[in-house]
């Protein structure tokens, strides 16, 4: 499956962000169009599965089609391909966060963006991105 891509270079450590990454509790907050997430198995890995709720009220399977631990995944949703997430260390406390959705998703990098927005809030500690993120757009202040 060929991927687009869109990044952006985040100001903390490549493990910060993994663990935001692969944390199903912090989905719905850095992810605009996650509600919440469970999981069947106890950890996220190649071949989980589990089930994601959207902000417009679907509820669909997922799986983890693909799982390097501390580098990347990427998942089916409703049994077609989804986003892939990637982390490429570029220092001590820096790292570029990719994120890819197949070649005829490419509109859905415009909530990739907003994602990435989220992620280096967090990642970074700004409040704003941890206090009343709203679903479909940028966090919101409280």
């Amino acid at each position: 499956m060929k991927y687009v891509r869109i990044g952006r270079r985040i100001e903390a450590s490549s493990e910060t962000l993994w663990r935001l990454l692969v944390d199903l509790d912090a989905w719905p907050v850095w992810g605009p169009s996650v509600r919440s997430a469970e999981l069947d198995d106890t950890e996220l890995r190649l071949g989980s599965t589990g089930l994601v709720r959207t902000v417009v009220g679907l509820e669909l399977p997922f799986r983890i089609t693909g799982f390097e631990p501390g580098t990347g995944w990427s998942w089916s949703v409703g049994g077609l391909a989804a986003t892939d997430h990637r982390i490429e260390s570029i220092g001590q406390d820096a790292c570029r966060v990719h994120f890819g959705a197949p070649w005829p998703a490419t509109p859905y990098l415009v909530v990739c963006s907003v994602a990435l927005k989220r992620l280096d809030r967090l990642a970074t500690g700004s409040p704003s991105a941890i206090m009343g993120a709203s679903p479909l757009g940028d966090s919101v202040a409280a």
